[in-house]
């Protein structure tokens, strides 16, 4: 009888695991296939993506997520306002604001952003491609990490359009006191310098994953306060030294 509630037991921590793993993190199943391209999918979700989608467009890539199959780990509007921001270092409650563009630029005695075309296209191009990896990459498609255990599970490397380095790796989490038998999530991290793989790591969490536009695959990355291209100070000497173009008034 106790060997038979063992069998028991065993099976149905074996269906919660199988259940689970139909499910995104997210919480519900969704149709992971969009009738149309990346660019359409990211014009058509105006909440999140408006102005990402804007940017794109600023940065002549519209062709690229047209036609192009890649694997695009997608930042949304929230990270772009946080990284122009405002010039005011504290907010009316004189608490202390984060970091921002337009409050460097402001500081440094220079113009600030207004609207987002002001912003030399290059450098949308630059940001935008730290997201973005070669091939058609599904969840299931990354290895396992633990950010706990990296020696045992590590991710793995990729390289983006910039061949700047990330580490991508799926999160299992724990269940029922039973590790790695629950929900499964992507997590993207981009490594600095890779001369040192393993210092300042920031992860940056997928919040739905496997989107499958007509081109390549949409993994959307849970808004964590990050900047876009994870590195404020790198973003604001870029603008610094190229300067801002005449407004033409594309908000």
């Amino acid at each position: 009888m106790k060997k038979l509630m063992m069998i028991c037991a065993a099976c149905l921590v074996l269906f919660n695991a199988c259940k689970r793993d139909e499910y995104y993190i997210d919480g519900g199943k969704a149709n992971p296939d969009y009738p149309g391209n990346m660019y359409q999918y990211l014009q058509a979700k105006k909440v999140p993506f408006d102005s990402v989608a804007k940017i794109i467009k600023l940065a002549g890539m519209e062709e690229q997520f047209s036609k192009e199959d890649f694997t695009f780990f997608a930042f949304d509007d929230e990270v772009i306002k946080k990284t122009i921001g405002d010039i005011h270092s504290y907010d009316q409650g004189r608490q202390p604001r984060v970091l921002s563009l337009n409050q460097m630029l402001y500081s440094s005695g220079k113009d600030t952003i207004k609207t987002l075309d002001q912003v030399n296209p290059a450098i949308w191009k630059k940001y935008i491609q730290r997201y973005m990896f070669k091939g058609i990459n599904r969840l299931k498609d990354y290895p396992q990490i633990d950010m706990d255990l990296r020696s045992i599970y590590p991710g793995s490397l990729h390289y983006d359009y910039n061949n700047e380095v990330s580490n991508i790796g799926v999160v299992f989490y724990d269940a029922n006191g039973v590790k790695y038998i629950g929900y499964r999530q992507l997590v993207m991290t981009y490594i600095p310098d890779i001369s040192k793989p393993n210092d300042s790591w920031n992860p940056s969490y997928v919040a739905s994953s496997d989107v499958k536009p007509t081109n390549g695959v949409v993994h959307t990355l849970r808004f964590q306060d990050s900047y876009l291209g994870f590195n404020i100070s790198e973003i604001f000497s870029d603008v610094y030294s190229t300067g801002l173009l005449p407004s033409q008034g594309a908000n």
